[in-house]
């Protein structure tokens, strides 16, 4: 069965940086569209980046661009999230996504979700 699963999540200060990545597995993870999504305390879901399946175009929400950076390494079935100059509103689970088609606003496959807490 198709398996996303997050790492790299923690706790970090406010100005900081962390690089979450997300290792799929039971699919041919050069054929999807990749995206990375986040949930907020008694908030939505949103969308935070997209990548699609050979990695010629990406996609960012405002709050995000200029601060964070989606890749993919095909040869591992891995996807990327880099985030740098993190603030306290970046604070979520953040959610690893896949999909044949369009992944912006939503996806056939999702991860277990993985924790970012930026403190002030």
């Amino acid at each position: 069965q198709v398996q996303l699963v997050e790492s790299g999540g923690g706790l970090v200060q406010a100005g900081g940086s962390l690089r979450l990545s997300c290792a799929a597995s039971g699919l041919t993870f050069s054929n999807y569209n990749m995206a990375w999504f986040r949930q907020a305390p008694g908030k939505a879901r949103d969308f935070v980046a997209a990548i699609n399946w050979i990695a010629s175009n990406t996609y960012y929400a405002d709050s995000v661009k200029g601060r964070f950076t989606i890749s993919r390494d095909n040869a591992k079935s891995t996807l990327y999230l880099q985030m740098n100059s993190l603030k306290p509103e970046d604070t979520a689970v953040y959610y690893c996504a896949a999909d044949r088609g369009a992944v912006i606003t939503g996806a056939r496959y999702w991860g277990q979700g993985a924790q970012v807490t930026v403190s002030s």
